[in-house]
């Protein structure tokens, strides 16, 4: 049985399903009455959380539209709008990213960096990025300059997130990144 999520007593009892179908609880000490859903990011949502995940994950994990994601529900018999899917994926994206981010193993102390150049809104930008031995991804940044404060900062940025000083840093020998390295992985 759940906890209440008003008093936080685990003394609750079934009371029936509330009108989507899920059960219902009763807390003995407070006679609050609530569902699982209750106090969870999920409240309020007419969908399982199963399903909601499931529907985040593939628009995230894999190369996918929203027709695309769509469609696969739809063939395991569950009807979305794409408005829906679009908002499930904006209001539990970042959460599912930060949980799976959270789980992910140790970063490697050997990253391979590097820059992609792109053109976004007519606009050049710079993505940094680099990746551990292992091909795991460490960290990225978007950056109008390719100077030596953005790889600064890009390092800086990559070790504050995943916690690891690398030990090697494999480059291109762009004189930025030699400076970056230099001053924020003094051991590589």
């Amino acid at each position: 049985m759940p906890p209440c999520p008003a008093c936080w007593q685990p003394a609750s009892k079934r009371n029936g399903l509330d009108r989507h179908g899920r059960q219902k609880y009763v807390c003995r000490p407070c006679r609050h009455t609530f569902t699982e859903n209750t106090a969870s990011a999920f409240s309020g949502y007419r969908w399982p959380r199963d399903v909601i995940i499931v529907a985040v994950s593939w628009y995230l994990a894999y190369p996918l539209s929203s027709q695309h994601v769509l469609e696969l529900l739809a063939e395991r018999g569950i009807d979305v709008s794409h408005r829906t899917n679009l908002n499930w994926v904006q209001a539990f994206g970042p959460q599912l990213a930060a949980e799976v981010r959270r789980h992910r193993g140790r970063v490697g102390r050997c990253w391979f960096v590097y820059e992609v150049f792109l053109i976004r809104k007519i606009k050049k930008r710079y993505l940094y990025r680099a990746i551990d031995e292992d091909g795991v991804v460490v960290d990225v940044l978007l950056r109008e300059h390719r100077d030596t404060a953005s790889a600064e900062a890009f390092f800086r940025q990559a070790i504050k997130r995943s916690r690891v000083i690398p030990n090697e840093a494999v480059t291109d020998h762009h004189h930025p990144y030699v400076k970056a390295v230099a001053t924020t992985c003094p051991g590589a």
